[in-house]
């Protein structure tokens, strides 16, 4: 079968489409035949072996597991002896190793039956980004009806997903994005839109019970000012270019200031979570969300797709598709 492959660390330019072994599941794994995977930040993260500490769980001086891609979208092949839930033939979603190619195993627990009325690249979107959305609105904001959420980074692709699953939830939501993106994000529900290149939201007078930090651009302390007594800062993002050593002081920080407080800073990566993925895919199957695809690449131009999410600047999600 035909995947992409990294045998070093280093930027877009180090992937590889290749002929290699197809994969067989373990006893508790399906083994899906790729129809769409989408790309995440954590894909050129890894790829790139930066920071430095990243590389004492995937191999010091080249990637153990060059196999990029966890978001997929796809029908069951065969599966392990143990699997139980899912048959050959049907249409699934969710979390896998080694998206990026015609085949991938992905444990039972960790995928779901795509809706029928879903294609197979809104499915192949939801995995990262719109669990990541979901528990950190539903979860660690606690956002309920009524709750005031600002979305920091409203046009990428976890943003896009939060916009629409806060207004399921009840919540007023304002997203933040640059000029480009504005009429994208008002288009998806937000209630308020804030250009970050003529205003500066932490300085603004509007008050919230919750911010989705999606970007990682700000510190607590500047949110503590326009979070609501209780409110809660949700950090999902990180810049594009950071110090370990400056995140962890930061983390220490933000953990101390929320100790001395009634406003708390969470940190989190979201869990695969199969009854999450079905209720994504309920909201996305009943026109609730819609997720917000920028760009479709062929398999063998990964590469690029690569190049275009490390750029910072994608909206919504940018895909790869099998050929």
């Amino acid at each position: 079968m035909k995947a992409i492959v990294y045998r070093e660390y280093g930027g877009p330019e180090v992937l590889r489409y290749e002929e290699v072994e197809k994969p067989v599941p373990k006893d508790d794994e399906v083994l899906i035949k790729v129809h769409a995977a989408s790309v995440n930040p954590i894909d050129w993260r890894l790829m790139s072996g930066k920071p430095a500490p990243l590389r004492l769980a995937m191999g010091l001086r080249k990637p153990r597991s060059g196999r990029p891609g966890v978001d997929v979208a796809g029908q069951v092949e065969t599966f392990g002896k143990n699997v139980t839930q899912f048959k050959p033939g049907d249409a699934v979603f969710g979390s896998c190793n080694g998206a990026f190619a015609e085949y991938a195993c992905a444990a039972e627990s960790k995928i779901a039956i795509k809706p029928e009325n879903v294609t197979f690249e809104d499915a192949a979107s939801v995995n990262v980004a719109g669990l990541t959305a979901l528990q950190g609105l539903r979860d660690k904001g606690k956002v309920h009806a009524g709750s005031k959420v600002l979305i920091n980074g409203a046009s990428g692709g976890v943003g896009t997903f939060a916009i629409q699953i806060g207004k399921h939830l009840g919540a007023h939501v304002t997203g933040v994005c640059s000029t480009r993106n504005v009429d994208m994000v008002r288009s998806l529900g937000a209630d308020e839109v804030i250009d970050y290149t003529r205003d500066d939201f932490t300085r603004g007078d509007q008050r919230y019970d919750v911010i989705l930090d999606c970007v990682g651009n700000h510190s607590f302390s500047e949110y503590r000012r326009i979070l609501n007594p209780e409110g809660r800062s949700v950090g999902v993002g990180a810049p594009h270019e950071f110090s370990m050593i400056a995140l962890l002081a930061s983390i220490i920080r933000d953990v101390a200031l929320s100790a001395s407080g009634k406003q708390k800073s969470v940190m989190f990566i979201a869990k695969g979570s199969q009854s999450d993925l079905a209720l994504i895919g309920e909201l996305i199957a009943t026109g609730k969300v819609k997720p917000v695809i920028e760009k479709i690449y062929p398999l063998s131009e990964a590469a690029e797709a690569v190049r275009h999410v490390e750029a910072g600047h994608a909206r919504g999600k940018v895909l790869i598709r099998r050929q």
